[in-house]
């Protein structure tokens, strides 16, 4: 296919590429799509494949040249795209009715690209590897022991007081609480049973006993006066004075398991306290390798955004926000109740693309330079990596691998495409971060 291209810089990302196919292979086009035409369509007193030229001019030239230009723009744009030697971001080629088309004539169209922007690669591996501070934490002994103590808190047991012990902070007391008004009980204002933690500050029928229960017994009853404002919501109590009968039913403490190889048994199938504490450390020490590395990688990330300056296609950049926007809203509206077609919504909107603009810019930025470090160094992503990164993700989100799969496949090929590239960013992240010197 011959075919003359000029290119014009419409901005540092932007090229606008004005194609002109010539007049021969327009022709072509419009015989081959008449022969096509002329095997399908019936004209009456013609036998099927013999009308006249004339005749399928006349009845069908429109749709004719919307299919010729509907297979040359594709064709031709993307011999432009290889013969510009660029990488487009995002396509705009003209609507068919903004073009025009004859079948002895050169075919001009003009199709806006916006393009990924050339990157210089710098300092990622040697001779200029990126340096790492080294992170020196460990797992103390001291963090070991707190563990420990969780496991023994989620291990302990209620037990009954001695009798006429007096209730102090820490305590547990059994109370049923119930609301009077002249002497007869408040409908809706009664609670039996309930065992509350002295200390804890929540309110019980909106009061807070615990000032009520610090020091009392087991079978003390108490007595609480409760006013409630003029203006309070509920007619039958506004403006009067509630009596609620605050009743101890039983006190108890809080008892810890001695720490012992009998609670290491309790805790699951280790012959020893110290086989237990063995097994917590080990647990720590993966996490903390984890949250190190993944702490180094940020730094890596950080370093590689500082040494590359380039232009950013906008389109990436808006793409970009857009998923943040989504996702905050989704977290505002599970926590607040957001409406988002409301004026809310809409404020909430411009605060977070004002607030998360420099974040979307730094993410594309970097997941550039990672496409750029993984084409430099010849990684891509296998049906194993695909697998590997499903079956992590299912069980990141708890749910099995199959659904997940579906999910993804419902999202067709653009799903598909995005955790390839995600998957393709980690590698490039992790070959970098595997040629960075850590010093000690």
């Amino acid at each position: 296919m011959t075919m003359k291209m000029e290119m014009t810089e419409l901005g540092p990302m932007k090229r606008a590429l004005k194609i002109e196919v010539p007049a021969d292979e327009v022709s072509q086009r419009f015989s081959k799509a008449y022969v096509e035409l002329n095997r399908q369509v019936r004209i009456p007193g013609f036998r099927p494949g013999k009308a006249p030229l004339a005749i399928l001019e006349k009845r069908y030239a429109k749709a004719v040249e919307e299919d010729v230009i509907r297979g040359l723009v594709p064709d031709y744009y993307e011999q432009a795209v290889k013969q510009a030697g660029i990488s487009p971001v995002v396509v705009d080629i003209p609507p068919l009715d903004r073009v025009k088309i004859k079948k002895d004539e050169p075919f001009t169209f003009t199709a806006t690209v916006e393009i990924k922007p050339t990157i210089e690669l710098r300092d990622y591996k040697a001779p200029n590897p990126i340096s790492l501070k080294q992170d020196k934490r460990t797992v103390t002994e001291e963090q070991v022991d707190r563990a420990l103590d969780v496991l023994r808190e989620q291990h302990a047991r209620l037990d009954a007081a001695p009798a006429g012990t007096p209730l102090a902070d820490s305590d547990y007391a059994v109370v049923s609480l119930e609301g009077f008004l002249d002497s007869v009980p408040l409908e809706g204002s009664k609670k039996e049973g309930h065992l509350h933690r002295l200390g804890s500050k929540t309110a019980l029928l909106g009061i807070d006993i615990d000032a009520h229960l610090t020091g009392k017994k087991e079978g003390d009853v108490v007595e609480i006066a409760q006013p409630y404002p003029p203006g309070h919501p509920d007619p039958r109590v506004a403006g009067k004075t509630v009596q609620f009968r605050l009743s101890i039913t039983a006190v108890k403490q809080k008892t810890l398991p001695a720490l012992d190889d009998e609670f290491a048994k309790d805790c699951g199938a280790y012959a020893s306290l110290q086989e237990l504490k063995d097994k917590l450390r080990g647990q720590m020490e993966q996490a903390l390798k984890r949250d190190i590395e993944e702490s180094y990688k940020d730094t890596v990330l950080s370093r590689l955004a500082d040494t590359h300056h380039f232009d950013l296609p906008e389109t990436l950049v808006e793409q970009e926000l857009e998923t943040i926007v989504r996702q905050k809203l989704q977290e505002r509206q599970r926590g607040q109740g957001l409406d988002p077609s409301s004026p809310a919504a809409g404020e909430a909107i411009a605060q977070i693309r004002e607030e998360h603009r420099d974040a979307a810019s730094r993410r594309v930025k970097v997941g550039l330079i990672l496409e750029a470090v993984a084409e430099k160094e010849g990684l891509s992503v296998s049906q194993e990596d695909l697998n590997h990164e499903v079956a992590k993700l299912a069980s990141e989100l708890r749910m099995p691998v199959a659904d997940l799969v579906k999910m993804i496949q419902a999202g067709g090929q653009e799903s598909i495409e995005k955790l390839r590239t995600k998957i393709l960013a980690d590698k490039a992240l992790d070959f970098v971060y595997r040629h960075a010197v850590i010093q000690g």
